[in-house]
């Protein structure tokens, strides 16, 4: 990462103290162009934050700016200054809302680059996400002399020791590798101070049964935990009256669906499915989709299917190498193919801006699971819709879902009007407000 010294000239920004005071600084910034599309008020509804405000230092702004991002979203203008200000936060907040951003800044703000130390330890469920949450995390820090590590399962562990031994401020893990490295003396956590818990009601499920209770006995006693998370069942609860003091609590989620995602359903047989995929293929406007299977066996064999009608189609599930998985992330992400099938794997924090279509190819049985998936469509703020392929065996769970998120599933039209999902610019004014009213 590049060093900031106070005469040298950094990606065109001259650092001199003399020449860039003021808001000079601002202007020669490569800030990247405008995102121009509609975003509904689950990003918009604010209290009229800048940036500027969280008296941040300047190399972040810069970092902030040149990202793209104007002004901070509802779950970063509620949080930043109370995570700033050293409180432990249980935040709870819609998925593509800007929650990494929310924890990344704070986290970088308080980092000393001096200290050759690990300073914060941010946990995610997936290494996909990991993935995701260290890149921002090494754009945000760009100007600054902040070094982020990522660690995960699935990657050369002795890379990562001789990564570690080396200096590290941030490390983004998942449990399993980060409890390993800590567990074979690798990694020194005793200068640790702040633990941020993404996704934490996964973290809190069977699949990591009591690992997150064993890393935090490894941090210092006076430290600072985040922890976001979009649903709030028992075992966070639990978690949070054992280990965090006095937490300052933020609550987005009046509603659990995302605004500008319209959700629909279409009976059919199971036999009809593929037939029914290929006629949305040919009458949606699709940006890009990610489709989902209850299985891995049956990603993989409607991957194929629609591969053979001639549709551009990757395929992602957890029993795949994770070397594979990184490439069709990756890929995907930047537009190389415009449907992605996976399982669940692919439901949480998975943050590709392109997505405007969801179709549940396979209808979940959780609420959760649910909420998780079209949250992949719509993403910060934007428009998305989600469709369902309903058979008769999952006419209860549709409902019992409607009933639990306190929303609506509409029966799909014979025409949806392209204004829901289609990106359209700022000044479409009645597109904005549809958004808005979409899923009230």
């Amino acid at each position: 990462m590049t060093e900031v010294h106070s005469n040298h000239v950094i990606g065109g920004i001259s650092m001199n103290k003399d020449l860039d005071d003021g808001i000079g600084w601002k202007s020669k910034l490569k800030i990247p162009p405008k995102d121009q599309r509609i975003k509904t008020s689950d990003v918009t509804d604010t209290r009229g934050n800048e940036f500027e405000e969280f008296c941040l230092k300047r190399e972040l702004l810069m970092g902030i700016f040149e990202k793209g991002w104007e002004k901070p979203s509802p779950i970063q203008e509620a949080s930043i200054p109370i995570a700033l200000s050293g409180k432990d936060v249980l935040a709870r907040a819609k998925n593509g809302t800007g929650k990494t951003g929310a924890y990344s800044i704070p986290v970088l703000e308080q980092v000393d680059p001096k200290k050759d130390c690990i300073q914060a330890l941010v946990i995610v469920p997936t290494r996909e996400l990991a993935l995701q949450t260290s890149q921002i995390c090494i754009e945000l820090a760009k100007h600054m002399d902040v070094k982020v590590m990522v660690t995960t399962g699935g990657t050369n562990l002795r890379d990562d020791i001789m990564r570690i031994y080396q200096k590290v401020h941030i490390i983004i893990a998942t449990p399993g590798r980060i409890l390993d490295l800590m567990d074979k003396n690798v990694a020194n956590m005793e200068n640790c101070r702040i633990l941020v818990l993404d996704e934490a009601d996964k973290l809190l499920s069977q699949d990591f049964k009591g690992m997150l209770d064993h890393v935090i006995s490894r941090l210092p006693k006076e430290r600072q935990i985040l922890l976001y998370s979009a649903t709030f069942p028992l075992t966070v609860k639990q978690f949070m009256e054992k280990h965090l003091k006095e937490p300052y609590e933020i609550n987005l989620m009046e509603e659990l669906t995302l605004k500008g995602v319209t959700q629909y359903y279409a009976f059919v047989q199971e036999r009809q499915k593929v037939h029914c995929l290929n006629t949305l293929f040919s009458k949606l406007q699709i940006n890009q989709s990610i489709i989902f299977c209850n299985s891995t066996q049956r990603v993989e064999l409607l991957a194929k299917k629609i591969t053979e009608l001639g549709y551009c189609c990757y395929y992602i599930h957890a029993k795949m190498a994770q070397a594979h998985r990184n490439r069709v992330f990756h890929d995907f992400r930047n537009g190389l193919c415009r449907n992605l099938v996976c399982s669940d794997l692919f439901t949480r924090g998975i943050d590709v801006q392109a997505v405007n279509v969801v179709i549940n190819f396979d209808f979940p049985k959780m609420a959760e699971t649910y909420l998780h998936r079209i949250g992949r469509s719509g993403r910060f703020g934007h428009l998305g819709i989600a469709i369902n392929l309903i058979t008769f065996d999952d006419r209860f769970a549709l409902h019992r879902i409607e009933q639990e998120l306190g929303t609506e599933i509409k029966p799909i039209p014979k025409v949806i009007d392209p204004a829901l999902y289609v990106a359209k610019s700022l000044d479409d004014s009645h597109a904005i407000e549809e958004a808005n009213n979409v899923s009230k």
